[in-house]
């Protein structure tokens, strides 16, 4: 589904990613751990089209496309979701009003009709009670006031509603108590097939409990240094990076 070739990028030259490769095929859920500054959040953004970045080498393939020919919502529009580690808050546009527009416009780039008002809000209320999401917070401004576990189930929601392809979770967990992690990695594991692939970028064990990898590759100094299955997860929880 995507494969990332001795991918090298900088920010205001300083260097990030040093030839970081990955391949993720359907059906695959992949984690990636590792040290703070080891470069995760930059290849989550790096993916979703974050303008800042400069790539110095390497390809990005998804669905045979390149990656980086494509802007941000040519990336959404052909299959590609993140959800933030600290999601905006957005003043004076409401949930409702932002996730209609959102699934309409990729309905639109895949040739599709939008759904009416009826069928949106049909939809949406079914997935809402699914992620356990109060219906008061359709007309409520995006993640205004919302909780550290609030925002991140209206990420999952938002992802729930968009069904990507390839969906980058970057520190979802980040804040998360035990019964929001929950709710969250059981959004998360409905929305899991043998048709769409997740990437799980975190910091703790903890959220592999209930997501769990098929992979788990340690990312250090701007590259994968090492790949193993769930267990690599528990080593690490026990015995750090060193």
């Amino acid at each position: 589904m995507i494969e990332i070739k001795h991918l090298s990028c900088e920010i205001d030259g300083k260097a990030i990613l040093k030839g970081l490769s990955l391949r993720i095929e359907k059906g695959e859920v992949h984690a990636i751990m590792g040290p703070n500054g080891a470069g995760k959040s930059t290849l989550a953004k790096l993916l979703a089209g974050h303008p800042s970045y400069t790539i110095t080498d390497g390809e990005i393939w998804f669905k045979g496309q390149n990656l980086l020919d494509m802007e941000p919502e040519e990336r959404v529009h052909a299959g590609l979701f993140m959800s933030f580690q600290y999601p905006l808050e957005i003043a004076g546009v409401s949930n409702r009003h932002f996730l209609q527009t959102a699934v309409n416009a990729k309905r639109k780039a895949h040739g599709e009709e939008p759904l009416s008002e009826e069928s949106f809000d049909s939809l949406l209320t079914e997935t809402m009670k699914s992620m356990h999401i109060r219906e008061e917070f359709k007309e409520r401004s995006i993640n205004e006031g919302f909780s550290g576990g609030e925002k991140k189930r209206n990420e999952i929601l938002q992802m729930a509603l968009l069904t990507p392809d390839l969906a980058i979770l970057d520190e979802t967990d980040s804040g998360l108590d035990i019964d929001a992690m929950r709710i969250v990695a059981d959004g998360v594991n409905r929305m899991r097939s043998s048709s769409n692939a997740l990437l799980i970028i975190t910091h703790y064990q903890r959220l592999l409990d209930y997501i769990k990898p098929d992979f788990v590759h340690v990312l250090a100094d701007g590259k994968i240094v090492k790949t193993a299955g769930a267990e690599l997860a528990l080593e690490l929880e026990q015995k750090g990076y060193a």
